[in-house]
């Protein structure tokens, strides 16, 4: 893998997840109650073997580079790296990034720098686990001059994503931008007999493209003003250059929206989840904050992931995910919700907090509350008796320090609740 740089697109605005991307970028969203989805990616790539990574960035930033600075300072002896590459004005371009392929074409004369054969593209907000080193055999055996990863979708998921169309030899011979239901007769593609059998016979595209080093550079300089890979550039290579699908059958989610995020959580809490955070073949990785393990007292807890440092005292938790410093007071009452935890301890004075900054006095959960259906963001503080449950079924809503997405509550970063709230 000597011969591939990584570039990780760190997104755009993130609006379906907002308020979660209020103040920061998708990719930057905590993940897991410790980790954030930019530590998939990142993650895959060094245990792929690749260490020269980029993480391209624009929309609020600043959280998502203070997670990078922290996470992966590789040693000296190594050479790997993995770097920042913020969205600039230059003589060339006093343009902002204008989409996925533009942000790689303006940030062509950093990559130059470091001599490569191949260049791995790679989304920021994905769940999935994969070896690359796989999708780039199947790129060599092949011939490749792009391989995109696909994973097989039934009839109505397709209209969600790009389909791709293939022939016996995994090479791409058509592409149709999120077809409507009744646009998808003849656009099957050769599968497996367990895919086939399963209905899973549209290959969506993944967003995960392998590009040789010169390919990539000549179809950008190619169409200047094709700003997108999945809209524009790619549909027009698949014409011109010997693009192939690299099926992919594990587990993958484009974690688009608020219901996807909240779904996706309750998966991991459960016994044998559809994703496995407990492989040791293929760890994920973050920041290595060094926190005291999480404290449970006279509690019942079910189905649940309790981060580092949390304190949970007298609670009912069930399909929930504690984050790190969650703490939660006695007769609360925590059912499918996600806590993202908070950025220091309850009982720390704000003079000590070193350089942590906005939050609430206190966060956590007080005496006798009540939580579901509901993701609870970072440093938030939620007082007694409070009930937040969405009991009314709203939809679409937003009220002091909340709003409600995909019928979610969702308490926004180091908003306060007050005691008795009902929401």
């Amino acid at each position: 893998m000597n011969g591939m740089i990584a570039v990780i697109l760190g997104g755009g605005a993130g609006t379906r997840l907002y308020p979660l991307t209020r103040h920061r970028s998708k990719p930057a969203v905590p993940l897991a109650g410790k980790y954030r989805l930019v530590d998939v990616p990142v993650s895959n790539c060094i245990n792929s073997g690749i260490d020269r990574i980029f993480v391209v960035t624009q929309f609020n930033s600043a959280s998502l580079n203070n997670h990078i600075a922290r996470s992966y300072v590789f040693d000296r002896f190594r050479g790997g790296f993995v770097t920042i590459l913020a969205a600039e004005q230059t003589p060339a371009s006093e343009k902002w990034y204008q989409g996925t392929a533009d942000a790689v074409r303006q940030s062509i004369p950093h990559f130059q720098n470091y001599p490569h054969d191949q260049s791995i593209i790679l989304s920021g907000d994905q769940l999935y686990t994969m070896d690359y080193r796989t999708m780039l055999a199947h790129h060599r055996r092949l011939g490749a001059d792009i391989t995109i990863g696909v994973t097989p979708v039934v009839a109505a998921e397709a209209p969600g994503f790009g389909i791709l169309k293939t022939d016996d030899d995994h090479r791409i011979t058509e592409f149709y931008e999120k077809p409507k239901l009744d646009q998808l007769e003849g656009k099957e593609s050769p599968v497996s007999p367990e895919m086939q059998a399963a209905g899973r016979v549209y290959l969506a595209s993944m967003g995960i493209y392998i590009f040789e080093c010169e390919v990539l550079y000549d179809v950008l300089r190619e169409r200047p003003n094709a700003h997108d890979f999945g809209k524009e550039i790619i549909p027009a290579a698949i014409h011109e250059r010997k693009v192939v699908a690299y099926p992919f059958t594990g587990y993958w989610n484009d974690i688009g929206t608020i219901g996807a995020f909240f779904d996706t959580h309750l998966m991991l809490a459960q016994p044998k989840p559809d994703f496995n955070l407990y492989d040791t073949n293929m760890p994920l990785y973050t920041n290595a904050r060094l926190l005291p393990p999480a404290k449970v007292t006279r509690s019942r807890v079910e189905n649940a992931i309790l981060c580092e440092a949390s304190i949970i005292v007298d609670s009912d938790i069930s399909n929930a995910i504690i984050g790190i410093r969650s703490y939660v007071a006695g007769g609360t009452r925590i059912h499918r919700a996600v806590l993202m935890g908070a950025d220091y301890y309850r009982w720390e004075e704000e003079a000590s907090r070193g350089r942590t900054q906005g939050g609430p006095a206190f966060p956590g959960v007080a005496e006798g509350t009540r939580i579901e259906n509901a993701i609870i963001d970072k440093n938030v503080s939620i007082g007694r008796n409070c009930v937040i449950t969405n009991e009314a079924g709203v939809q679409e809503g937003e009220g002091p320090g909340f709003y409600i997405r995909d019928g979610i509550v969702v308490v926004v970063k180091n908003a306060e609740i007050a005691e008795g709230t009902v929401i």
